[in-house]
């Protein structure tokens, strides 16, 4: 079914309704849209990155704090910079430090015991030497 020019289709479950014009095609706002329940937006908001470029983009808030940005992203710049707020990091760097110094498994739990066994009997043919 086509619609005429410039007609709204109100059958449409949507807020915005589809206008053809000539030469141009327009959408409507319903009137039954809710009034009054988007946020203000601001066109000139402020953008302070932690490196400390600043950025004025249009947004809903006035001033956003941002830890990364196009200026100092690893990703953009090349160098490699760890951010790690909660020493997730370090952590486990250290638990990987101690589980190279400390071997377990099989052939780690065998090996002891055969050190362990050699120790006991290098100690017996003492005693009864």
């Amino acid at each position: 079914m086509m619609r005429e020019p410039g007609k709204i289709d109100n059958r449409r479950p949507h807020c915005y309704s589809f206008a053809v014009k000539p030469n141009r095609h327009v959408y409507k706002a319903c009137p039954r849209m809710k009034k009054k329940i988007h946020p203000n937006y601001t066109a000139n908001a402020k953008i302070t990155c932690a490196c400390g470029a600043i950025y004025e983009i249009g947004s809903t808030s006035p001033e956003i704090a941002i830890e990364l940005c196009a200026a100092c992203h690893p990703f953009y710049t090349g160098k490699q910079k760890i951010i790690d707020t909660a020493r997730r990091v370090e952590k486990f760097q250290a638990r990987a430090t101690r589980k190279t110094a400390d071997k377990t498994g099989k052939k780690a739990k065998a090996a002891k015991r055969s050190a362990q066994k050699v120790a006991k009997r290098e100690e017996k043919e003492k005693s009864e030497a």
